[in-house]
């Protein structure tokens, strides 16, 4: 039996945009009326030295004012236009998976069925528990992230976190053998320690990883590798999936935002948010590459190593 609803992507309306443009265009008129007048004035007059100083005090001062509440309403109206679009995207990413639960339940509840199609039933209605699970997971986490409170942090290796986190989507995904490739240069015996918290750094390669996933086609092939730069540990994510520009690139890592574009998976837009802040609290740093537009992106997580415990 197959789902009945549909995934949906959310737009932003087009009256926010004609907002900002409202905005900037009435600071941009108030800002010369200001100085048109502050001209005038002071050629009106000039003899007066001590008026015209402050006349041009006053002039510059008016200005600063309405440059900077023009700059602060629209940045407010662009971060309400990001807490709608992530209150909406979560909605839905909670929403779909207890749909589709109660229609499932209410199947199991009402019809006879074999014990295949029980089988069958139970293990969509699990994975529909992984995505509410995983959604959940997200939002707290982008919130503890921002949270300056220490966490306890204990030897970690990184290499057995990564081959988890592989070997999880792999499964939840349910991918083609050797879609997900993992290369270490590690030797067996040099294992990749890192000082952490060990679920912050899973949900940050399983971010990048299940990133590189959604944003490739149906034969997505992910490269993961690992590899030691001096006192450091980077894992680089390669997709050949739909790529981002160079001006997006610098984006990517903000909070709620989105690549733009027509293929838009599900998500919330904090993904990329986490790994940035996870890097940061362990010490570390993440980055990406992109040739460009259907040209696949690689993602670089960069971590200090430290000794074994």
């Amino acid at each position: 039996m197959a789902h009945t609803y549909h995934e949906w992507s959310v737009e932003l309306p087009g009256h926010r945009r004609l907002s900002v443009i409202f905005w900037i265009a009435l600071g941009a008129c108030l800002v010369a009326l200001a100085v048109a007048l502050n001209i005038g004035w002071l050629v009106a007059n000039w003899p007066g030295g001590v008026l015209v100083v402050l006349g041009v005090l006053a002039g510059l001062t008016l200005v600063a004012g309405l440059v900077l509440n023009t700059v602060f309403l629209v940045r407010e109206i662009r971060r309400n236009e990001k807490h709608d679009a992530f209150i909406n995207a979560v909605t839905h990413e909670l929403k779909t998976p207890v749909a589709s639960l109660r229609l499932y339940l209410q199947t199991l509840q009402s019809r006879e069925l074999d014990a295949d199609q029980q089988q069958e039933f139970y293990q969509t209605m699990l994975s529909d528990m992984d995505r509410l699970q995983s959604t959940i997971e997200q939002v707290l986490l982008a919130g503890s992230t921002r949270s300056k409170r220490k966490r306890q942090r204990i030897p970690v290796d990184l290499g057995a976190v990564v081959q988890d986190c592989i070997g999880r989507l792999q499964h939840s995904h349910s991918l083609r053998d050797g879609a997900l490739r993992f290369r270490s240069e590690f030797e067996e015996g040099d294992t990749p320690i890192v000082l952490g918290n060990r679920d912050e750094l899973a949900a940050a390669i399983s971010n990048l990883i299940d990133n590189s996933i959604k944003y490739s086609d149906e034969r997505a092939k992910v490269e993961i590798e690992m590899s030691k730069l001096g006192s450091r540990v980077a894992v680089r994510i390669r997709d050949n999936g739909i790529g981002i520009d160079s001006d997006e690139l610098r984006r990517v890592f903000r909070r709620f935002y989105r690549v733009q574009g027509t293929f838009r998976p599900k998500g919330t837009g904090l993904g990329l948010y986490i790994v940035q802040s996870v890097a940061k609290r362990h010490g570390g740093r993440v980055f990406g590459e992109s040739p460009g537009k259907g040209r696949g992106s690689t993602f670089t997580i960069e971590l200090p190593l430290t000794a074994r415990a």
